[in-house]
C-alpha cells in the first residue's frame, strides 16, 4: 500500500503544473491507463482466442453431437482441439483478473483516508455519491462531478450494449443440447451488465470510480479496435 500510495503521489507531483488541484485525480486516470497498457498484450491474446473459438464453433458442434452421450470423452476432445489450435479457454479472463488488484488498491487507499484532502474539482476523492447528495444535492458542485461520470459511463454502457445485441452469442449452442436454455438466457442477460458500472460508480469512493470510468472507457475503445472485423463482438465483455 505504501508503494502504491507513493506511486500515485509522484504521478500527482509530475502533473501538478498542468492540473493544479486536480493533479491527484489526473494521476489516477494516468495510472489506470498505464495498467491497461500493461495488460494490453493479454487483451490482444484474448481477442485472438475469441476469434479462434468462433472459427472452431462448427468443429465444437460436431464434437458435441458425436460425444453427446459421453461427457468425459467430449470434454477430452474439446481440450485436445483447443490444444491443437493453441486456444486457451481462460485467455479472455486474464486481463480482468490482472486489473482487479489495482482496483482494490485504489479503493482501499482512498477509503482508508490515507490520501484525504485531494479532490476532483468540488468532489473529494475519498467521498461517495451519497456524500455529494448530502452536500448540495444532485446539482450541487460535487453532484455535478458525478453527473458527468454517470453520463460517460451511460454512454459507454449503451454503446457496449448495442454492440453486444448485434451478436448475442459468439459460439452458438444448438437447441436441445444440455445447457442450451441457460446459454441463451445468459446471452440475453450479459449485455445488460454493462449498466452495472453505474451502480459501482455510485457506491465506491470517487477515486475508485475514476479508475472504473477510465478502465471501462478504455475497454470499449480497445475492444472496438481488436474486434473490428467481428461486428458486435466488442460488446461481449463484462464491466471493467
Amino acid at each position: 500500500m505504501n508503494v502504491f500510495a507513493s506511486l500515485v503521489e509522484r504521478l500527482a507531483d509530475l502533473l501538478q503544473p498542468l492540473f493544479a488541484t486536480t493533479a491527484t485525480a489526473a494521476a489516477i486516470v494516468l495510472f489506470t491507463v498505464l495498467v491497461r497498457l500493461a495488460v494490453h498484450p493479454l487483451s490482444r491474446a484474448a481477442a485472438r482466442g475469441q476469434k479462434a473459438r468462433t472459427r472452431l464453433a462448427p468443429q465444437l458442434a460436431a464434437l458435441r453431437k458425436k460425444h453427446a452421450k459421453n461427457p468425459e470423452r467430449l470434454q477430452k476432445a474439446i481440450m485436445e482441439l483447443h490444444a491443437k489450435e493453441k486456444v486457451s479457454p481462460l485467455a479472455g479472463c486474464l486481463p480482468s483478473l490482472l486489473q482487479a488488484p489495482a482496483f482494490f488498491l485504489m479503493y482501499h487507499l482512498f477509503s482508508s483516508g490515507r490520501m484525504s484532502g485531494h479532490s476532483l474539482f468540488a468532489a473529494p476523492l475519498g467521498d461517495h455519491y451519497a456524500d455529494a447528495l448530502a452536500d448540495g444535492g444532485v446539482l450541487g458542485p460535487a453532484g455535478l462531478v458525478y453527473l458527468v461520470l454517470f453520463a460517460i459511463v451511460g454512454a459507454v454502457a449503451t454503446y457496449t450494449y448495442l454492440r453486444a445485441r448485434r451478436q448475442p452469442m459468439t459460439v452458438p449452442v444448438e437447441p436441445g443440447q444440455p445447457g442450451a436454455g441457460v446459454a441463451a438466457g445468459m446471452a440475453r442477460f450479459l449485455p445488460l451488465l454493462s449498466f452495472a458500472t453505474l451502480i459501482s460508480v455510485a457506491v465506491v469512493p470517487l477515486a475508485a470510480a475514476l479508475y472504473i470510468v477510465t478502465s471501462t472507457t478504455w475497454t470499449a475503445v480497445e475492444r472496438a479496435f481488436l474486434y473490428r472485423d467481428m461486428p458486435g463482438a466488442a460488446g461481449l465483455v463484462t464491466p471493467a
